[in-house]
């Protein structure tokens, strides 16, 4: 593989330092040119590094750009990669006239790039902007960055991300804590707490905030202390401040340090207080450290740090939630080390030197093979009940996605969803807004494969009119040249009997294959005379979907103040006619498990805008301690949590899902088929009827369920043939993207 680089050549700080880092590691494994447009400490210091560097100065563009095409057709060069304006513009100009796909790395927000400089921004800013439109490809610096992208309307399909990556072997740094701490004047001892923060003393990284929310936190724990490390225009401000606020004993600066090493070893507890980032090193070397890490909520923070689980977030410029956190930390030595710990792992994994470099062979792998792609028609269409808040609804849409990303990894998708800007990013899909027929009727017209994705979108019990809209699109579809493919789904119930025929006549006529997620769906097609398509028993989609790491998951329960070697019962509920009466006697079922069992009751929500009500309402006249969550999070999450359930009563179909796949004791409470199908799919027998159910059959079926605690023999049949039949989605779903 051959690679050119296109960079000014007057590039400095975080850009400077990624491109430097991984075109040297890139080296070693592919052939790559790095060509800058000025000579100057840029290139000097690649050249040092070991990086291949023409420099090609002057300001005539014309004749810049004939040697640079002149070069990469006699290099035999096989991808053009571009950074900053400069590159851009001229990554734009080869594009057609090699040939050749042209990506580039977006280090920073372009419209931002020359705030102050009016004549700057209008020229090459506006040069910029016009060339990433013309470009085939963009990488984003950090998620954030991709997010950025996508909300400005690039195409998902042709976006990455990579990461700031640095080296994470074992580092012996040159002193001790004491010595370090003697070195720069910072008056601690064994029993203090030092926060320290590593960052230009400039504006942008506020590190003023950081003296005000250290000193409210030190009113209240004296044995913290602050070491400021970095040099700047504000030098003065903060130290005066320090001293308007008392705390200037407590407070060191330090000055710009060079051993980095020795100062995240010295330290307790890393900080970042900026008001806006991409993606800073000064977290990852924190990381490396394995040290807590309290951050702002800014850029591309968020994606390394989740908080309560890798470390603590607040808003930017809220000194009184960063001094809540430094408390927080000051006063608890465990969770200062269980948040290290996985930051560690987290950051070692993903943001490693090496994770970055194989990221990028990646990328450019992909490229090249995309390059060779070339069908007339092309990728798959996928509609569902997404994008409306439901925990169920997205896991599906995640599974199914995962699914054809496995069977063609350069396949584009298209979500049809109510909420097509957070689908795209959340997905990393294109997505279409529900009801815009003009645009999914002319993205039908391009698609191979249109799938109805998953759940029970084949029924009248929520919505005649929904019925309606979901054979409307599978006809069009079909009408527009597509394979139709109904994926891991449930059938019925569908009472009206126009309904019936109108459903029956569409399936029969436009639908390839349907594959379903339990046996009375089967039985349901046959009633309605379905008979054309291929019929496939499989499984709900979601159970390939795996849980969050251990580590995260206890990261998780000790931000809703629950212990990770706690045992509890897991309640999923859902408001549903009937459920008002019966409310009660969820809640003294949840009594009953914690009296009986010492389970304590936790209620997880699947459709927060709906079930948090219904557990306040269960939950209005318990007597045993309980906690209702809010919101489990994304799947992983959500699937973690009810694994760490002993057992669980549910409604909700994808919480006996996401449990069953866990393989936690289930009980059912039955308001539609779907869950006694399910059930009795996966040889689970515990359930009852929400119309019958009493007190009485609640506690039987939660004995039988904490008798079956363990029991990993029975638990797990059920769950391993799901998984086996689950392949068949999958395996349709090839089939019919590769026919012709």
């Amino acid at each position: 593989m051959k690679v050119i680089h296109l960079i000014s050549g007057g590039d400095s700080g975080g850009a400077k330092t990624h491109v430097h880092s991984l075109l040297q590691n890139l080296s070693r494994r592919i052939d790559v040119t790095m060509v800058c447009f000025m000579e100057g400490p840029f290139a000097q210091e690649a050249r040092a590094l070991g990086i291949p560097t023409v420099v090609f100065p002057g300001r005539n563009l014309l004749r810049t750009y004939s040697a640079l095409k002149r070069l990469i057709r006699t290099g035999g060069y096989e991808l053009i990669h571009c950074h900053g304006a400069r590159g851009n513009m001229m990554g734009a100009l080869l594009r057609r006239a090699t040939g050749l796909p042209v990506v580039t790395t977006v280090h920073s927000d372009w419209r931002l790039d020359y705030l102050g400089r009016p004549f700057s921004r209008l020229t090459y800013g506006s040069i910029n902007a016009f060339a990433l439109r013309r470009l085939d490809y963009r990488i984003g610096v950090s998620d954030a960055m991709t997010d950025l992208l996508i909300s400005r309307g690039f195409d998902p399909d042709r976006l990455f991300t990579i990461y700031n990556g640095i080296d994470f072997t074992p580092r012996t740094p040159a002193l001790s804590r004491a010595e370090y701490f003697r070195s720069v004047g910072l008056q601690a001892d064994e029993d203090s707490v030092v926060v320290g923060i590593a960052a230009r003393l400039n504006p942008v990284k506020d590190v003023a905030t950081l003296v005000r929310g250290f000193a409210l936190a030190a009113s209240s724990c004296p044995n913290l202390r602050l070491l400021i490390a970095g040099d700047g225009d504000e030098m003065e401000m903060l130290k005066n401040l320090a001293r308007e606020l008392g705390v200037e004993r407590q407070v060191c600066f330090a000055g710009w340090i060079t051993d980095t090493d020795s100062f995240y070893h010295a330290i307790d507890v890393n900080t970042l207080t900026s008001l806006s980032e991409t993606f800073p090193y000064s977290l990852t070397e924190g990381a490396r450290a394995a040290l807590p890490t309290v951050a702002s909520r800014v850029g591309g923070v968020p994606y390394l740090i989740e908080h309560g689980i890798h470390g603590l977030l607040f808003e930017a410029g809220d000194a009184e939630g960063l001094s809540r956190h430094l408390a927080a930390l000051a006063g608890d030595p465990v969770l200062r080390k269980h948040l290290g710990e996985r930051l560690y792992q987290r950051a070692r994994q993903d943001y490693s030197l090496e994770s970055t470099l194989e990221r990028q062979l990646t990328i450019y792998e992909t490229i090249l093979r995309r390059k060779e792609r070339a069908y007339r028609r092309d990728g798959a269409l996928v509609c569902g009940a997404y994008g409306r808040g439901n925990a169920g609804d997205d896991a599906i849409l995640e599974a199914i996605v995962t699914e054809l990303r496995q069977i063609d990894p350069d396949l584009p998708v298209w979500v049809l969803s109510r909420n097509p800007e957070e689908t795209r990013r959340t997905y990393r899909v294109n997505s279409i807004y529900t009801f815009a027929f003009p645009r999914f009727l002319w993205r039908m017209h391009r698609t191979r494969l249109y799938i109805n994705g998953g759940g029970s979108l084949m029924q009248d019990v929520t919505s005649h009119r929904s019925l309606w809209f979901y054979l409307f699109t599978i006809s069009a579809a079909k009408l527009l040249g597509n394979r139709v493919m109904m994926y891991g789904c449930g059938i019925g119930p569908i009472h009206a009997p126009a309904n019936r025929r109108r459903a029956a006549r569409v399936l029969q006529r436009h639908v390839d294959a349907i594959t379903l997620r339990d046996t009375h769906s089967k039985a349901e097609l046959e009633d309605m005379g379905v008979t054309r398509p291929e019929v496939v028993l499989s499984a709900d989609p979601t159970v390939i979907l795996p849980a969050a790491p251990p580590q995260v998951v206890d990261g998780l329960l000790e931000r809703q103040g629950l212990d990770p070697q706690g045992r509890y019962i897991g309640f999923a509920l859902r408001p549903w006619p009937g459920f008002e009466e019966k409310a009660a006697l969820f809640g003294a079922a949840a009594d009953y498990a914690w009296e009986a069992y010492g389970l304590i009751p936790v209620f997880l929500p699947i459709e927060r805008r709906l079930d948090v009500s219904a557990a306040r309402l269960a939950a209005r006249d318990m007597k045993a301690p309980y906690h209702i969550l809010e919101d489990t999070g994304r799947s992983d999450h959500t699937i973690g949590l009810f694994a760490r359930m002993q057992a669980v009563v549910s409604m909700r179909l994808h919480a006996l899902v996401f449990s069953a796949g866990q393989g936690v004791p289930l009980v059912g409470v039955v308001y539609d088929q779907k869950i006694s199908s399910f059930l009795s799919y996966i040889g689970q027998d515990l359930y009852t009827d929400l119309d019958q159910v009493t007190l009485e059959a609640l506690c039987a079926h939660i004995d039988a369920a904490c008798a079956r605690i363990g029991d990993t023999e029975f638990l797990s049949g059920g769950v391993d043939r799901l998984r086996q039949v689950e392949r068949r989605n999958q395996e349709t779903a090839r089939r019919l993207l590769e026919a012709r």
